[in-house]
């Protein structure tokens, strides 16, 4: 999995997290597959097409926070993830 301060975009922007949809019990083989980018700001109540109840793996950014609910629209529990 990529460093939580190397979260950039090819042009050096920054990226709050990085979410996979592959992962492995072997650590050199986390952080594969598909990739959802989370910019930093961003507010999103309902996960994008064809990711819902597929993340397995995610890396958050240094100097960000990621909420994630248990149920669409921000409804059920919360989870906090940080760098």
């Amino acid at each position: 999995c990529p460093a939580p301060s190397a979260l950039r975009t090819a042009n050096g922007t920054r990226i709050c997290a990085q979410l996979y949809a592959d992962n492995s019990p072997y650590y050199d083989q986390c952080c594969a597959g598909p990739v959802l980018v989370v910019d930093p700001g961003s507010d999103v109540p309902y996960m994008p097409r064809g990711w819902s109840d597929r993340i397995s793996s995610l890396v958050v950014g240094t100097r960000c926070e990621l909420t994630v609910w248990s149920r669409a629209g921000k409804k059920g529990k919360t989870r906090r993830f940080g760098a």
